[in-house]
């Protein structure tokens, strides 16, 4: 279980990874804004899905409580990232300006998650490289 949870892991240090590069190549496309951003808005669903799976996994392997807590915070943030975009578009029908300081939460937020998916992605590299503990004998 512990190789899975890695496997996820890795996934969504690679998948914040992408979401930035989506944005930046939705920022500089000349389709419209709904277009433009659909792969970003994608592998956002994607990585909320993928973290929910890794949170059950943690929990199923028994992980430690503090790395299934970081795994649960980036599901937060990927729920708050989705926030964040409805907001600002409610803010840009009042001021362009307001909405814009609005949106850049939303990438400071996704600077945090990655920060967050590697410290998960770290730490569950150094638990599959530790030997697993020894199953208790009942005698």
């Amino acid at each position: 279980m512990r190789k899975v949870f890695l496997v996820l892991a890795g996934l969504m240090l690679f998948t914040t990874a992408a979401l930035l590069f989506f944005a930046g190549v939705g920022a500089f496309d000349s389709a419209p804004r709904t277009e433009a951003f659909e792969p970003h808005r994608l592998l956002g669903r994607g990585l909320f899905v993928v973290s929910v799976l890794a949170i059950v996994v943690a929990a199923l392997a028994r992980l430690p409580g503090r790395l299934i807590g970081l795994t649960a915070l980036i599901t937060g943030l990927v729920f708050l990232q989705s926030l964040i975009a409805v907001l600002s578009r409610a803010f840009e029908d009042q001021s362009t300006a307001t909405g814009a300081l609005v949106f850049g939460l939303h990438a400071v937020n996704g600077l945090v998650t990655m920060g967050v998916a590697r410290v998960v992605f770290a730490r569950a590299r150094n638990l599959t490289s530790a030997p697993e503990p020894a199953a208790v004998a009942t005698s």
